[in-house]
């Protein structure tokens, strides 16, 4: 089974970031910019056919897919060259891609939700007898997880999370009591009893969950609250790297995606469950995707947008863009760190998993 899973991981891989194209292809149509091909795949080309100015191809590998636009890496006098559009056509172009990804990852949630039974909701069960000596404060039995630390506990789940972010230093919690938002400030980190009279260090809060049951609008709304829980896991983990509490060595390319897809499947107590937690494991990644393309890094679709904002700046100020060729060199420099970076991540990404 392990090659069946290998296959099914790069052909999500390569589907999402076909997806992301078809964004791109979709909004440039939609803009009137002219498309010079739209290729499904990599590598050499199996299939193709013209139709109208657009030639649309197969190719051998279903890593992927491109999108060449006229104008795009090339100054053009086509007055339907990307290059010439305006500001919001240009910015709608390149954000299409990562709509799409976003997109594709509420789909697919609202997919995995459609036979849900219901939802777990972050309930309070109790508290531990020292509880309200230490904090000076009271939880009540039915209280509702609102936020941790300012962060919002959108699923269950996430008071697992935002509480191990914050072990060790004290807690803001906000929760629902009766409808009502009640604010509870700098709960200690302490000894505490649990519920079977074990002493333990921690908050000294005892959880439990409710149930909301599953209707055409709760599986809408857990699907898209899920689905920014997930953008969150995103922006927690790139905070994570910048403040040094993760390295590189936590960071996972193409190679550990497969790898971990891989994992999963074979981790599963039956093919249904495989499936369903291999179309999860692709939504967070779709997710991931989309927010890591709009980071303001050169060669990513955030870098162009970056410049289009530098453009429009420039514009405002000294009726002047900046010329294309720093834009280009500055991209094409951002290009090559970026795919020497991915080259790094995958040595060690192999290294890891063969070693």
């Amino acid at each position: 089974m392990t090659i069946v899973y290998i296959l099914a991981a790069v052909l999500v891989f390569g589907v999402l970031i076909a997806v992301h194209e078809l964004g791109h292809f979709l909004a440039a149509k939609a803009c009137g910019v002219r498309v010079n091909e739209f290729s499904i795949g990599m590598g050499p080309e199996v299939w193709s056919r013209e139709v109208g100015e657009t030639q649309y191809s197969l190719r051998v590998l279903p890593i992927g897919g491109f999108c060449a636009m006229e104008g795009e890496e090339d100054d053009s006098d086509d007055e339907r060259s990307l290059s010439r559009q305006g500001f919001w056509k240009q910015f709608i172009i390149f954000a299409a891609g990562a709509f799409m990804n976003f997109l594709t990852g509420f789909l697919l949630l609202v997919l995995l939700y459609s036979t849900a039974q219901g939802f777990r909701v972050p309930e309070i069960a109790g508290v531990a007898p020292e509880f309200q000596t230490v904090n000076g404060t009271v939880l009540e039995e039915g209280d509702v997880f609102w936020s941790i630390n300012g962060e919002r506990v959108y699923l269950y789940s996430d008071v697992d999370l935002l509480m191990s972010l914050s072990r060790g230093q004290s807690l803001d919690l906000v929760v629902l009591r009766d409808g009502e938002k009640v604010f509870l400030n700098g709960l200690k980190w302490s000894d505490f009893t649990d519920m079977e009279g074990e002493s333990y260090r921690g908050y000294g809060i005892y959880r439990t969950s409710g149930v909301e049951e599953a209707t055409v609008g709760t599986r809408l709304k857990y699907a898209w609250l899920n689905t920014i829980d997930y953008v969150r896991v995103v922006r927690l983990s790139l905070k994570m790297l910048v403040t040094g509490q993760a390295s590189v060595e936590d960071v996972g390319g193409p190679v550990e995606i497969v790898h971990s897809m891989v994992e999963i499947g074979e981790t599963s107590a039956n093919t249904r469950e495989a499936v369903e937690s291999i179309l999860n494991f692709a939504a967070l990644i779709a997710v991931n995707l989309a927010v890591m393309n709009l980071l303001p890094i050169p060669a990513l679709d955030g870098g162009h947008i970056l410049f289009l904002a530098v453009d429009a700046v420039s514009m405002a100020l000294f009726r002047k863009k900046v010329p294309g060729k720093y834009a280009a060199a500055i991209n094409t420099a951002g290009f090559v760190v970026l795919m020497g970076f991915m080259l790094l991540i995958t040595v060690k990404d192999v290294f890891q998993i063969f070693r």
